[in-house]
């Protein structure tokens, strides 16, 4: 069995992720300091997350499709994103990006603001303050957003295969292998890919469950 599609979907989770860390965690920041909009803003950067994956496919053609705005602007240098392995992350970003944001942001807003406060009042940089005080404190919200945006990321079909395509050895990653095996009549490979995804998304979540299950449970901040 070729092992492509496993690499690609790894490949492509992983970077998804990494994007989705600092993006999320940055947008839901930003949400939470907005005064005006917030409810409208919330509701813009979790609409993938409620959205079918082929429509949130169909906008991201539209969007960054060569007919677009941008697509023609990348192709004045020879950058074209659909039907590329920039396309699958593009995708997966997409459609993973709300679940880190909303983990990152009920993990925020369940901290006690006098710490934070209190932080200021000590001359804590708001740099700082993030980096030092609220992550450390949203900690286990914050790895469940990055587990399930992986696992999200890992299991991505619909937006994949209408903006990437499933082109083998580039695109083609194991959820629309398994798709690409199920038109060739080929269930005995579409099964083995189902176990294999299944298997890393249930190993994720357990390795995620287990971790949180060796963190101290207090009151502490969560009063």
């Amino acid at each position: 069995m070729e092992l492509t599609p496993l690499v690609i979907s790894l490949q492509t989770a992983g970077l998804a992720t990494v994007i989705t860390f600092f993006s999320g965690i940055g947008l839901a920041l930003l949400v939470l300091r907005m005064n005006r909009w917030q409810g409208l803003a919330d509701a813009l950067i979790t609409l993938p997350l409620v959205l079918p994956p082929t429509v949130v496919g169909f906008f991201l053609l539209l969007f960054c499709g060569r007919r677009s705005a941008l697509g023609t602007f990348l192709l004045q240098f020879d950058i074209s994103l659909v039907f590329t392995w920039k396309a699958a992350v593009i995708a997966a970003v997409a459609v993973s990006l709300p679940l880190m944001y909303r983990t990152a942001r009920g993990a925020f807003e369940q901290l006690d603001g006098n710490i934070l406060n209190a932080a200021r009042t000590l001359g804590v940089s708001e740099w700082r303050l993030i980096w030092h005080v609220l992550l450390p404190n949203a900690r286990s919200g914050i790895l469940a957003g990055v587990v399930l945006s992986f696992t999200r990321a890992l299991g991505e079909f619909g937006a994949t295969i209408m903006f990437a395509g499933n082109i083998p050895g580039v695109t083609q990653t194991m959820s629309t292998a398994i798709y690409a095996a199920v038109q060739a009549n080929d269930y005995a490979l579409a099964w083995r890919w189902t176990v294999i995804i299944g298997c890393f998304s249930l190993v994720f979540v357990l390795l995620l469950n287990w971790w949180q299950s060796r963190q101290p449970r207090g009151r502490g901040l969560w009063n």
